[in-house]
């Protein structure tokens, strides 16, 4: 599933072209792709004849403010919220891309100045729904802090940590804990931070949780800067692949050695996901 850095990658190559676009035209291929319970017909009539506000990113979902009027200000009258899961992707462009990965349509936006926002879901797992203002705030309510935000401090980390057992690995994937990390990234920054993942979370001590933080930015950052992670599905708009793959130390390189002490790499289960983890450098 797309995390941080690949829906954030998204979410800004798509703002500029979208913003203060009418959509003139909707298509939606398949009844599933609607999602919390709607018809496709209802979700058609509801995001005709908006206009795009400023797309944005909360968690892993990708979120498009709709609005009544050209201005886009003040709140949307509705927010299509998208979850991408493992194999969504956008196109925008005049014609749907001619290419085998993107054969698999699922929506069409038509929009006013010519261009067609395309949606393809080859597994079809993601979906959109419409939200009113209202419902998207209860739902960011439930989510955790944003990690690249200032809001993320090393004492508010540590005061979610605290009571917990659970291992520091699942809590890292908790949204409700923090927002918008997912299995690979949780396995890279507990790597940097030299933390085994089999760690309570509340073991940590302060100065490991700090570590941890920084950690956990610093990797999210650099694949940012290398529009994220394609190690199957993942593109970004327009067919795009992201590059950090080229520069994972542990995720995905079982029993290979590990990039800085040549330990093999384990790779274990937690919580039904693999952790990849260097047994020497991660040891307590």
């Amino acid at each position: 599933m797309p995390e941080l850095p690949e829906v954030e990658t998204i979410r800004r190559d798509l703002a500029a072209p979208l913003l203060g676009r009418r959509i003139e035209r909707v298509r939606v291929y398949h009844d599933d792709l609607v999602l919390g319970g709607s018809s496709r017909q209802t979700f058609q009539r509801n995001v005709r004849g908006r206009y795009f506000g400023t797309v944005a990113r909360r968690a892993k979902y990708l979120l498009f403010p709709l609005h009544d009027d050209a201005s886009h200000q003040g709140p949307p009258a509705r927010i299509m919220r998208v979850q991408l899961r493992m194999s969504g992707q956008f196109a925008i462009g005049p014609t749907r891309p001619d290419t085998d990965d993107f054969r698999h349509p699922g929506l069409d936006l038509r929009l006013d100045d010519g261009q067609t926002l395309f949606y393809d879901d080859v597994r079809r797992l993601g979906g959109f729904d419409l939200l009113r203002p209202s419902e998207w705030l209860a739902v960011e309510n439930r989510l955790g802090p944003e990690p690249l935000e200032n809001g993320f401090t090393v004492a508010g980390f540590r005061a979610v940590l605290a009571p917990l057992r659970a291992p520091i690995k699942n809590v890292l994937l908790d949204q409700k804990r923090l927002a918008g990390v997912g299995n690979i990234y949780a396995s890279e920054a507990l790597f940097r931070a030299g933390i085994d993942p089999r760690r309570p979370a509340g073991s940590l001590s302060s100065e490991e949780v700090g570590r941890l933080r920084r950690a956990v930015r610093a990797v999210l950052r650099a694949a940012l800067r290398k529009a994220g992670t394609t190690i199957k599905d993942y593109r970004a708009v327009n067919g795009q692949s992201g590059s950090f793959q080229n520069e994972l130390r542990v995720y995905g390189r079982e029993d290979a050695p590990c990039r800085t002490c040549e330990t093999p790499v384990t790779r274990l289960v937690q919580a039904g996901r693999s952790t990849f983890f260097c047994s020497r450098c991660q040891s307590d």
